[in-house]
């Protein structure tokens, strides 16, 4: 599987374009979204130009401004969590939340492999508590370069790709 990692995206739609470009570029299947999409046009944009699956979390910014249930049964291909979500594949189980003191009470859980979370703008890759713990950083362009994050579950390697070098 090809998977993007994007997060706080805070309504810049010309780097979601670009990012929704390199998805279809490089035969992405699915994309984790770790919260802060600014607005429910932003999450329309993604869903609309996207055939693939999403899997979503609202971040701190969405609350209030998107009604995910609305969006939940508009689209077929979007799955979207309040406050986090877990999501099973072969290589173990997924959370997604967006700040990151939401996945502290997870880092025992032995179940879960992979901790994706949004909030910090900052790209971040670690191994901790034999888990992958990833930031993909932002595509608003807010504190640190805009970028996303791909993993190839298939090598199950990460890779952290800025949008400015797309």
């Amino acid at each position: 599987m090809k998977i993007i990692i994007i997060s706080d995206i805070h309504d810049n739609i010309p780097n979601l374009i670009k990012t929704l470009a390199w998805a279809k570029q490089n035969s992405i299947d699915t994309i984790f979204c770790c919260g802060d999409l600014g607005s429910e046009a932003t999450f329309d944009h993604l869903a609309k130009n996207f055939t693939g699956q999403i899997y979503a979390v609202l971040g701190n910014m969405d609350t209030g401004y998107v009604d995910y249930e609305k969006i939940k049964n508009k689209y077929n291909n979007v799955v979207i969590g309040h406050n986090e979500l877990i999501i099973d594949i072969d290589l173990g189980k997924i959370l997604l939340v967006h700040e990151p003191k939401s996945y502290r009470a997870h880092l025992t859980n032995e179940n879960i492999k992979y901790i994706f979370h949004g909030h910090t703008h900052k790209p971040w890759l670690e191994q901790q508590f034999k888990k992958t713990i990833l930031c993909p950083g932002n595509l608003a362009n807010q504190f640190f370069a805009p970028g996303f994050a791909y993993w190839d579950t298939e090598v199950n390697k990460f890779k952290l790709i800025q949008v400015n070098t797309l």
